[in-house]
Formats: structure tokens, C-alpha cells, sequence
């Protein structure tokens, strides 16, 4: 069977920096489940898988605009740090969630100075290189509740 749209896919992966630091790994847990062609995973991945089957092994590096998009310097904002409030001590590194024009929306601290606070919307990853070591697992047809659904709501029984 081929990965292709509409089949759940279980894979193992390994997603590495362009300096070959690992950023996530599945190893040590449950292979990543997803839906083909339902935007459960980076876009780039996800096209890269098309057409593998069960046992492939490959490499693969997605470009900024085909994973986390690419660094978006007006996504960051400098605000007052009594749009904080119940906040004692902000620290950079720290996330909230804002509501924005485009719903929800994680922000990271990215500088505290005085009384400013430096915050950034955009994905941790945006802007870089992601380089991912796969193996497909599993693969199978989604259930009709899952396609209404568009993820994956159930393990691979015996997977195939």
C-alpha cells in the first residue's frame, strides 16, 4: 500500500537544524500518526511522503516555505508590561496565548527591558532548515470518522 491522500500513516522520524543539532525525535515513543493530505503535518513532509510504502527510509529537507513558513519580522511587537498583568516575573523564553485578528495565537518572549516587553508570533522554527530522517511504519485507510474528522482518531490495529 502507498502513502497517499486519505490514508493514516504512522512514521518514525528524526527532524535535525542545518548544524545537525535534533530538534524532536520519535524515538523512545509512539511512531506519529497523521492523515495524507489533510495538513496534519508540515507540507513539505507530507509531499515527500506521497508515494513512499511501509519499510522506506529517507531523508529529506524542507525549505522555510514548506514548513514553518519563512521569519516574518513584523510578527514581532514590543508592548508595555502591564498588558501583563498576573504576570510577576516575565522572563524571555516564556509563551502566551493571544487572541489576534487570526484567532489564538502562541507568542514567545523574545527581550524584557524596563518596563517593555519584546514578544514574537512567529513559529519557533520559521526561517529554518528542516531536515528530517523518516521511516514509514504503517499504513492504512482512514475510517469514515476519522475523514470527517480529517485526523487520525485511532490507533493502527496491526498496522500493514
Amino acid at each position: 500500500m502507498q502513502i497517499q491522500r486519505n490514508k493514516v500513516v504512522k512514521i518514525d522520524y528524526t527532524l535535525k537544524d542545518d548544524d545537525g543539532n535534533v530538534i524532536d525525535t520519535s524515538e523512545g515513543r509512539e511512531p506519529l500518526a497523521y492523515l495524507q493530505g489533510h495538513q496534519n503535518i508540515i507540507a513539505g513532509l507530507e509531499a515527500a511522503l506521497e508515494g513512499k510504502t511501509v519499510g522506506d527510509a529517507f531523508d529529506v529537507k524542507v525549505a522555510p516555505e514548506d514548513g514553518y513558513g519563512v521569519y516574518n519580522e513584523e510578527m514581532k511587537q514590543t508592548l508595555d508590561k502591564d498588558k501583563f498583568s498576573g504576570v510577576d516575573k516575565i522572563e524571555v523564553g516564556m509563551q502566551f496565548k493571544v487572541q489576534s485578528q487570526n484567532g489564538v495565537q502562541i507568542v514567545t518572549v523574545v527581550d524584557v527591558k524596563n518596563s517593555e516587553v519584546t514578544i514574537d508570533a512567529n513559529h519557533p522554527l520559521a526561517g529554518r532548515n528542516l531536515n528530517f530522517s523518516v521511516e514509514v511504519r504503517e499504513i492504512r485507510d482512514a475510517t469514515s470518522e476519522e475523514l470527517s474528522h480529517g485526523q487520525v482518531n485511532a490507533p493502527i490495529p496491526g498496522g500493514q
